[in-house]
């Protein structure tokens, strides 16, 4: 069986987090970054001494927020140098563990977590569905699971998805490039692009305007630490795959999340609880998951990949 993981992308995330440790953000900055994508997330629900998972857990930036909240936190990275960095930023923290491991590798019995997470993750793999399926399998019934994928720009105008078509395009000459020149040519499109445009949208919107359509406008608050790391993010990622709203709405109910909720802002984050089991229907929906998984592997239109012919 082919491994769900890409050793290219996680190569990358590797180089990514090494350069940028987030030990440059303020609390206040990553205290904003953080609600962005946990506002939507059922803290009340969860049980005391909570026990949980954060896949794909990169610097462990969002972890370490998450794991003064709860009894216990599982962090998963299959990039060893990633895992090295998240073990330097919760360092102080006890409740923690560390692994090296990928959607398809997850080394926690199934039903057995109280919540989980993973943000930025399963759209870099190239069976994002069965991704998400192994972490439902993790979690107990009625347990929370909030995840970030990125949008296919299904709210926004015509011409706001011909710019992103533009600069995809960029991204994918730069993404087959190694690591150190693919780190300059970001860090010029910070410079030249990232800055400019998003504190023109921070003027504008000062001025009464309406910025949410203006390009990366999403930046005019953050630091241009956090624009490096991301132009980093956008242009060096050799696969990302894009969904839309009912898209990723069917996708989570497919994997058995019933009561999803959406947030309005950071396109597109979702939150999920898992359904309970129905009596005498366990191996109906074995055979609807099998079905399910050979279809998505069929379906290679949303997958943008660089260096296709590499892998």
């Amino acid at each position: 069986m082919t491994a769900n993981i890409d050793n290219e992308v996680v190569a990358g995330f590797g180089d990514e987090w090494s350069r940028f440790d987030q030990t440059a953000l303020t609390e206040e900055e990553l205290g904003r970054m953080f609600d962005n994508y946990f506002s939507i997330f059922p803290w009340e629900k969860l049980p005391e001494n909570a026990v949980g998972f954060d896949l794909g857990c990169g610097s462990g930036r969002w972890a370490k927020l998450v794991a003064p909240r709860v009894g216990k936190l599982h962090l998963f990275d299959p990039s060893e140098d990633a895992l090295a960095v998240a073990k330097r930023n919760l360092a102080s923290a006890e409740n923690v563990e560390f692994a090296q491991a990928g959607a398809d590798n997850i080394p926690l019995d199934d039903a057995s977590c109280d919540f989980g997470y993973s943000l930025g993750v399963l759209h870099h793999i190239p069976d994002t569905e069965a991704g998400m399926r192994a972490c439902i399998a993790k979690l107990k019934p009625g347990a929370p699971f909030l995840v970030y994928l990125y949008y296919s720009f299904d709210n926004r105008p015509a011409w706001f998805r011909l710019i992103w078509r533009m600069s995809n395009a960029i991204r994918a000459a730069v993404c087959r490039m190694p690591h150190g020149p693919r780190y300059v040519i970001s860090q010029i499109f910070a410079i030249l692009l990232y800055w400019p445009l998003a504190r023109t949208a921070f003027l504008l919107e000062k001025l009464g305007m309406n910025v949410e359509s203006f390009p990366l406008s999403q930046y005019r608050h953050n630091s241009f630490y956090v624009m490096r790391n991301d132009a980093l993010d956008r242009f060096g990622t050799r696969l990302e795959q894009r969904f839309s709203k009912s898209e990723i709405t069917a996708m989570m109910e497919r994997c058995g999340l019933k009561n999803i909720t959406f947030s309005t802002t950071s396109f597109w984050t979702a939150v999920g609880f898992k359904a309970e089991p129905e009596a005498g229907g366990s191996a109906l929906a074995t055979v609807i998951n099998c079905c399910f998984d050979f279809g998505n592997r069929q379906r290679s239109s949303r997958t943008i990949a660089c260096c296709a012919a590499d892998r």
